[in-house]
């Protein structure tokens, strides 16, 4: 499902244009990334997931061709974990 699809459904179920809609889901999407990138916090969803950052650890890397070594700092990614109840609705609807 594209943004373009969200975007139409959320019309249909709420009524509103697709461009308040749009609007709506552009400015949740930059609150998400603002929170994380620039704040550093988590952004806890009830009942859909979380969206979180994962620290991976300092590790040494190797380039074959090269046959050398390089070290990769310790760094943040951004991850999500869907909620118990999603991914039960998703394991119940898939098995049928």
């Amino acid at each position: 499902m594209t943004k373009q699809e969200i975007v139409s459904a959320i019309s249909k179920k709420t009524g509103i244009d697709k461009v308040t809609a749009m609007t709506a889901v552009e400015a949740f999407m930059e609150t998400v990334k603002d929170s994380m990138v620039r704040d550093g916090e988590n952004v806890y969803l009830r009942g859909f997931g979380s969206f979180i950052l994962k620290k991976r650890a300092q590790k040494t890397a190797r380039n074959i061709t090269l046959n050398t070594t390089l070290t990769i700092p310790e760094h943040f990614i951004p991850a999500f974990k869907p909620a118990k109840e999603f991914v039960e609705a998703v394991k119940e609807n898939s098995a049928q």
